[in-house]
């Protein structure tokens, strides 16, 4: 077989059954191998809304997804994909296409660097040289991508070495154990925990694994520990438990800062400090237990004083092992105070009923609306904020959002490749009208995948969060403003179903019909963010840490 064809067989050995992109003259062997496959292609109208499909699929399955492109400006729309996935640890292999290495009668035409440009944001990228190098190379490459912390790896395939003809067979996968902490910071950590008064659990995104999530709500609902989330941690356990103080959405001030603050011991678990810090540590503060994979990176912002570093599924039930159960907690324990601040200010239906809609009232009413197992998709503006803060979220992979890249114009690409893993589960895309349009494009990719999606465009005519920075430093309003198209004949164009929300209270209505209704959707919802400044500033600094 040639080299295209080895590629792909390799892949299929891997188990990977789809791939996303967008070909290119260079990469026509791949693709006439790809026919001849087990392997699904999902034609994309952009590489960077392909790489993000790729990641989401790394991100929920914990198996590399894969994308493809062609050379020079196909590969280059894939850089904040690849961004996105080393920043938010999501395995993912981008394959892209170059021209002959050999010999070629086009000079430099269209020919870049790519595997130099990948090398910063890659945790391993290569051209392929020969076809006989594919097997070995496939198979390392995927082993590098699962190892933690996981991430993107890419592979160059020129056009000469996919028509290289070879004898080379696929390499069998193997499995990786991932190192076990040292029994004695397990000991250490737990003794530590025990002695203290007001220990608080965190978890973040790399906890966010099916075993994982499992063990650490055993230890939540086993020791009566209460917990906290980052913002992509969210769902670890679900949110509705009495242990739960909800998510750090905020770094500082909220009222879950407030039991920050009395925590004696703080149990970072699968911390990355990727994301915007959830608490600023300071040295008159509480202890920090650092438990990941990896050490601890220590800066003025995040220095642990212990270190529990393996799998962490086995740390955790090793732990639950060792802790004590705790008293359940009365009205009067500190944290159960809190608790219920946090369920009367943040939690709390927004009450009356104004339009546009405020974001307090979108988040209520799309959680009363959608099943508890529902995806949500967020994109990334001032939104992301007030689901992260307000949306309980009842599984891991139930709210997804990205507080590490924090791009704009993924939501709605990560929301169809979740819909093609899951098709049974409600999926909605939550996008802002700036991060919709940069990816929109992919409607016609949805529409011919024949999916039923739904897709929420929150609409302020501007780049709200940069809006509500610039207010905060008494800034003019200058330079955020812009044009919509009509959104609805926008979402008709493509085929798909167009709604506006015209009052209070019509989202839940029309959302619910179109959870009902297959077929891809779009709700323009024009929203209210006057309660930014309110809520963020007034109300949090007016509020008493004093329960």
């Amino acid at each position: 077989m040639n080299g295209a064809e080895l590629l792909v067989r390799c892949l299929e050995m891997e188990g990977v059954d789809t791939i996303f992109g967008i070909p290119g003259e260079e990469n026509l062997d791949f693709l006439e191998a790809l026919r001849k496959s087990s392997i699904r292609l999902i034609l994309t109208r952009h590489e960077q809304a392909a790489g993000f499909m790729a990641a989401t699929y790394g991100r929920l399955t914990g198996k590399p997804g894969v994308c493809l492109s062609t050379l020079g400006p196909g590969a280059t729309n894939f850089v904040t994909a690849v961004s996105y996935a080393l920043l938010g640890g999501m395995p993912t292999l981008f394959i892209t296409g170059q021209k002959p290495i050999r010999k070629s009668k086009q000079g430099r035409f269209q020919i870049l660097d790519v595997v130099r440009m990948m090398e910063p944001l890659t945790k391993f990228t290569k051209q392929i040289v020969t076809a006989g190098s594919i097997p070995p190379l496939v198979r390392e490459v995927f082993r590098i991508a699962m190892a933690e912390k996981p991430g993107p790896v890419h592979l160059e395939l020129p056009e000469d070495i996919a028509a290289e003809e070879t004898e080379n067979q696929p390499f069998s996968q193997t499995r990786m154990y991932p190192p076990q902490a040292d029994p004695e910071s397990i000991l250490a950590a737990a003794r530590l925990i025990n002695e203290a008064r007001y220990p608080l659990f965190l978890f973040g995104a790399e906890a966010k694994r099916p075993d994982v999530c499992r063990i650490a709500r055993e230890l939540i609902e086993t020791t009566g520990i209460f917990f906290f989330t980052t913002q992509m941690g969210k769902g670890i356990i679900d949110e509705r438990s009495p242990c739960s103080l909800g998510t750090a959405a905020l770094s500082d001030h909220d009222y879950l800062h407030c039991a920050i603050a009395r925590a004696d011991v703080i149990i970072n678990v699968g911390h990355d400090v990727v994301e915007k810090p959830p608490f600023f540590m300071n040295h008159e503060g509480a202890q920090v237990i650092h438990i990941n994979p990896s050490a601890a990176g220590i800066d003025e912002v995040y220095f642990p004083q212990y270190e529990v570093i393996g799998d962490i599924g086995v740390s955790l039930a090793r732990l639950t092992q060792m802790l004590d159960r705790r008293p359940i907690p009365t009205e009067h324990h500190y944290f159960q105070r809190v608790h219920e601040e946090i369920k009367t200010h943040v939690y709390c239906d927004p009450g009356h009923a104004s339009f546009p809609d405020t974001p307090q009232r979108i988040v209520t009413d799309i959680r009363k609306t959608v099943a508890e197992d529902a995806i949500l998709s967020l994109d990334n503006g001032m939104y992301k904020i007030w689901f992260a803060r307000n949306y309980k979220a009842a599984q891991s992979d139930s709210l997804l959002l990205d507080n590490a890249l924090a791009t704009m114009g993924a939501g709605f690409p990560v929301a169809i490749a979740a819909k093609l893993l899951y098709p049974d589960r409600q999926v909605v895309a939550v996008c802002g009208d700036g991060g919709f349009m940069m990816n929109s494009q992919e409607m016609e990719t949805a529409m011919r995948l024949k999916l039923h999606l739904v897709v929420i465009v929150l609409r302020d005519d501007g780049y709200g969060m940069i809006k509500w920075k610039q207010s905060g430093m008494n800034l003019p309003d200058f330079g955020l403003d812009f044009l919509n198209p009509d959104f609805i004949h926008y979402a008709q164009s493509y085929g798909a179903h167009g709604l506006r929300v015209s009052r209070s209270g019509q989202l839940a209505e029309l959302l619910s019909e179109c959870l009902r209704q297959p077929g891809l959707h779009l709700i323009e919802v024009p929203v209210d963010y006057s309660q930014n400044e309110k809520v963020f500033f007034q109300e949090l600094r007016d509020k008493t840490c004093l329960l």
